[in-house]
């Protein structure tokens, strides 16, 4: 009897354990409270999942559509919101609880017209309609309204997160960066349980001051929220262009599982495999991302690189038309461009895109080439030599603005016509500088950016301004100020370049410096590093930085090339110096600066018979460069 005693016992005690472990049923109210919890908490995601468990229970509940639309408002999804709130309608929520909700929708789905009718139709007291309303103006080109819309609003709510980050999203989507920041660290302060607030935070510290220090927020959001989609996003590419390919596949896959066949983690998939030389891969995944390289400027380039890659012109020409539309000063764009309409046959075409970039000093070789086979195919052979000579000279000038072909009146009347247009005003300035009217170039420049301070591409043409007057070190100043804005790449290389020529080389080595501590993979950056490297004499250290440049970005630069034979040079490789010099050579055979690099390369080759020659050309190029002097006459014994 003991022993059934003992049994009966140990069997009922497996079946507590059993009842214990086994997961207790949720009822719907639970799954409600629970969901209203994870908003506060920032977890919108786990909002809509307890959310869409209330309504799998109770399909009719009205509280439990309009807390899915909620969370899929937060989660920045507008087309299902909009869908949860035809349901809360149907299931009888009067339609003025719903009008800002919808107006928000109506936002994130891009129909600004659609959202601004809705908050105007909401109840006096319907937050989420006023910050609607203002953030709908400011997409409107109508930032003064929207100030007044936001400045109303924090009045009232000082404290509020959700209108500060509205606030700071309207103002980075008008390039005021000084006000997008200030609204990003209040709304960060006030609202750390929101990962949107978060998320705005990064992507202001990454345009701030780069790419390691924004990841941290990234990182924070995610916390609060695993599968918030928007933080993934801007997470991924971040980790991409830090050169964390791992880090970045394993977010876009997160991404995915949050909105499965989703274009923008798909696309940046397509970005890392093209990366990695998958090409068949990449357009796979651009394809399955559908028409996002109608819109984002990254993905037209993608897709116009791997269509030419396939000798595809005519689809190469639609995708980068499209790229330069949306950006007409991208100097890439315009190159690649060119080179798809002169392997079509649109030799005129592809001259009329190239002629602001061949209008510079610092015109490069490769797009200097371009135009001259543009020439010969319209056969003016000598149209087509002057290309040449020049491309072979290398670049004759420091950097420049962009360069224009247009009467200064025609500017003037296109920044009459669009006062508020930056990329007008800008045109107007560099035509002015054009025209050689530099001091009403300054003026101008110096007006708009005392119009947009917290605008670092105003700041940044004034600095240009400055510095084609020969002003530099009022120029470093004032790219310093931009680069307070946003330590981006083109901010960078100007502060670095004025610095330089105004002697503070030790100011310009810790700009750098500080620019590769948070994008450690920027290909330009690198670069510059290397190259001091090489002209400091310490070109041996220098070369893993330049080889690997040259496996990412190929062999068509004359200026990388050259660094390569001098860094082989200081470290004793005289076979691989000159097989490198005689690349750069073969592209800008009348540069003295590579003419004198081959010469010290056939040296270090044990060839003093050619380089005394090559020496010689580079004295005739160059009479006055005592450097030149020199190394022709270490050889002339």
């Amino acid at each position: 009897m003991r022993a059934v005693a003992l049994g009966i016992f140990a069997a009922a005690l497996a079946l507590i354990a059993f009842a214990m472990l086994r997961p207790h049923p949720i009822s719907p109210r639970e799954s409600y409270a629970n969901a209203l919890a994870a908003i506060e908490r920032g977890n919108f995601s786990a909002a809509r999942n307890d959310a869409m468990a209330v309504i799998a229970a109770d399909p009719r509940s009205p509280a439990a559509h309009m807390t899915l639309a909620r969370a899929y408002l937060l989660l920045g999804d507008g087309l299902a919101a909009e869908g949860e709130l035809d349901r809360a309608a149907n299931a009888g929520i009067a339609e003025d609880r719903i009008r800002g909700a919808r107006a928000r929708a109506r936002l994130l789905q891009g129909d600004i017209d659609g959202a601004v009718t809705e908050a105007q139709a909401a109840p006096p007291d319907d937050t989420l309609a006023a910050r609607t309303l203002a953030w709908a103006r400011a997409r409107q080109g109508d930032r003064a309204e929207a100030e007044t819309l936001f400045a109303r609003l924090l009045a009232a709510h000082p404290h509020d997160a959700a209108t500060l980050t509205d606030l700071g999203r309207s103002r980075l989507d008008a390039g005021d960066l000084a006000g997008a920041a200030d609204a990003a660290t209040r709304a960060a302060k006030y609202g750390g349980n929101d990962p949107a607030a978060l998320t705005l935070q990064g992507e202001l510290i990454r345009a701030r001051y780069g790419l390691t220090a924004a990841l941290p927020w990234f990182e924070a959001a995610l916390k609060r929220d695993a599968y918030y989609f928007p933080a993934l996003i801007a997470y991924a590419a971040t980790l991409g262009d830090a050169g964390r390919y791992t880090d970045m596949l394993a977010a876009t896959r997160k991404a995915l599982a949050a909105r499965p066949g989703h274009a923008q983690p798909l696309y940046l998939q397509a970005v890392m495999a093209a990366r990695a030389g998958r090409i068949g891969l990449a357009r796979t995944l651009l394809q399955r991302a559908g028409k996002i390289d109608e819109t984002i400027p990254g993905a037209m380039l993608l897709s116009g690189a791997l269509d030419y890659r396939d000798g595809r012109y005519e689809q190469a020409i639609d995708a980068w038309r499209r790229l330069i539309e949306a950006q007409p000063m991208n100097l890439t764009a315009r190159r690649l461009y060119a080179a798809a309409l002169l392997r079509s046959g649109d030799a005129p075409g592809a001259l009329d895109l190239l002629a602001p970039v061949v209008a510079r000093g610092d015109a490069d070789s490769y797009s200097l080439t371009l135009a001259a086979r543009a020439e010969e195919q319209m056969g003016d052979q000598l149209a087509a030599g002057r290309y040449l000579d020049r491309a072979g000279m290398g670049a004759r000038q420091g950097a420049e603005v962009f360069g224009t072909n247009a009467s200064l009146s025609a500017f003037a009347q296109g920044a009459a016509a669009a006062p508020a247009d930056i990329a007008a005003q800008v045109a107007l300035i560099r035509a002015r500088l054009d025209n050689g009217d530099q001091a009403g170039a300054v003026d101008l420049a110096r007006a708009m950016a005392a119009r947009a301070p917290g605008d670092p591409v105003m700041l940044r043409a004034l600095g240009d301004t400055l510095v084609a007057a020969g002003r530099a070190g009022e120029a470093a100043g004032i790219y310093a100020r931009a680069a307070d804005l946003t330590f981006d790449e083109p901010t960078m290389l100007r502060l670095v370049d004025a610095l330089g020529r105004i002697g503070q080389s030790q100011k310009a080595s810790s700009a750098l410096s500080l620019y590769l501590q948070q994008n450690p993979s920027n290909i330009a950056a690198q670069q510059l590093r290397a190259h001091w490297l090489v002209i400091n004499g310490e070109g041996a250290s220098a070369i893993p930085v330049l080889e690997a440049i040259r496996l990412m970005a190929g062999s068509r630069s004359t200026a990388l090339l050259t660094d390569l034979a001098l860094a082989y040079i200081a470290d004793g490789e005289g076979a691989v110096a000159r097989h490198y010099a005689k690349a750069a050579y073969a592209l800008s055979p009348l540069d003295p600066a590579v003419v004198d690099a081959y010469g010290l390369a056939l040296a270090a080759d044990k060839d003093v018979k050619g380089a005394r020659q090559l020496f010689a050309k580079a004295m005739l190029l160059a009479p006055g460069n005592p450097t030149i002097r020199a190394h022709a006459a270490q050889v002339s014994h």
